[in-house]
């Protein structure tokens, strides 16, 4: 009987990929010989429309209609039959967990995007200079195969916390007890425990930021590049006022994409794998919402808390994305006809000679290497390391001693 209804299950599953599949293409197929059975003029005018309407009534049904339903829901009361005003929205900017909410996710957003933004940046120029660029981009991109509930795992092993005198299992309370210190609760400490929720993020979107920005940056013509050198800028001054400059576009298109993963799936999903539900001060805008519209349920709190999610956190990159497509005005008429630029003269290094920016880069490449390689390489060693039995007086005492959690006060 069970087996009867899997195969059920399963004819059923492909019967709708054959049919939607076949359906989108039969749809197209046939509105595109309709149209081509149109009087030439009017063909062009509607041929492209003819592509356009289904993925605009898509995205009508399934994105418009939707957000403009969440709107009209966030200004009503608990059954949304009456209308209450800002009522929702006073809750949710004054609401003390939810202050604490938006201070993590302002925490969140500026620092996940600016470090792994600026990280991605330093890497992808540095890689561009060093012979094994292959296998550098490789290990710096390894973390973003990695989905975001695998990468919580890894560092909750990293993060795994035992009471003083056991053998701790976590790598870094491994350093930590063999630099002569006490173990720390990584997770549970308030001093620092959003960091170390936010260095997960940084290490898994540095080598998206990497990819992106080393791309943009090989289209740097090397010709302005040398032409710098020649007139005696160093390398600082280079990526400041050349590199910086010249793939800017491409930084706020990266920095926007990083946004928007962090705050629609990073802050909750790492959040709940690392604390177990319990997130308390580390509580973000997106985990608020889903507990205000399953635990509680308060639709209208969670709606307008998704409201200020939109605002708060695209704001400034619809701003910035905005700007971008904005014509620029036109370079000036010129009176005569134009000269062929001389190309700038090249500085070639004696034969056998290694620049020195190239050594430098060497080196500071293979220490980001090696801290980048830290977590997973750390698990390794951790899964080959058996944790000591604790004191049965310890565990008398309340002290909690599971993986990645601190001491916590008997209650």
């Amino acid at each position: 009987m069970q087996d009867s209804s899997n195969l059920m299950r399963l004819l059923g599953a492909i019967a709708a990929i054959v049919l939607g599949s076949g359906g989108v293409i039969a749809l197209f197929y046939g509105a595109n010989l309709l149209a081509n059975r149109l009087p030439f003029k009017l063909r062009h005018r509607i041929l492209p429309w003819v592509y356009m309407v289904p993925a605009l009534a898509v995205l009508g049904a399934f994105l418009i209609l939707p957000t403009l339903r969440t709107i009209v829901i966030s200004f009503m009361d608990r059954r949304s039959q009456q209308f209450v005003g800002f009522d929702n929205y006073l809750f949710a900017f004054t609401n003390t967990d939810m202050l604490i909410a938006f201070r993590n996710n302002i925490l969140w957003l500026v620092l996940v995007t600016g470090v792994s933004v600026s990280l991605g940046l330093v890497i992808a120029v540095l890689v561009d200079r060093v012979p094994y660029e292959p296998l550098a981009k490789a290990l710096i991109f390894l973390p973003m195969a990695i989905s975001f509930v695998g990468a919580s795992v890894i560092w909750r092993f990293m993060y795994a916390y035992q009471p003083p005198g056991v053998a701790q299992i976590g790598l870094l309370n491994a350093i930590v007890v063999a630099l002569g210190f006490e173990p720390i609760g990584w997770l549970v400490n308030k001093a620092v425990n959003n960091f170390a929720l936010i260095a997960i993020m940084i290490w898994l979107q540095t080598g998206f930021a990497m990819v992106l920005l080393s791309s943009a940056v090989k289209g740097i013509p090397r010709d302005v590049i040398e032409a710098a050198r020649i007139d005696g800028a160093n390398e600082f001054q280079i990526f400041w006022r050349i590199t910086i400059p010249m793939i800017s576009s491409t930084i706020v298109v990266v920095s926007t994409t990083i946004i928007v993963l962090v705050g629609v799936e990073g802050l909750p999903t790492s959040s709940f794998v690392m604390t177990g539900r319990q997130l308390g001060h580390r509580s973000v805008i997106a985990s608020r919402m889903i507990k205000e519209m399953f635990n509680f349920p308060q639709l209208r709190h969670a709606v307008a808390i998704a409201r200020d999610l939109a605002v708060a956190g695209m704001s400034g990159a619809w701003v910035a994305n905005i700007r971008r497509f904005q014509p620029a005005g036109r370079p000036p008429m010129t009176a005569g006809p134009e000269t062929p630029a001389t190309p700038a003269p090249t500085r070639s290094s004696a034969p056998g000679e290694v620049p020195l920016h190239h050594l430098r880069c060497t080196s500071w490449w293979w220490a980001i290497a090696v801290i980048w390689t830290l977590p997973t390489a750390g698990l390794l060693i951790s899964s080959f390391r058996q944790a000591e039995s604790p004191d049965p007086q310890r565990l008398g005492s309340g002290i909690s001693t599971s993986p990645g959690s601190g001491p916590v006060s008997p209650g």
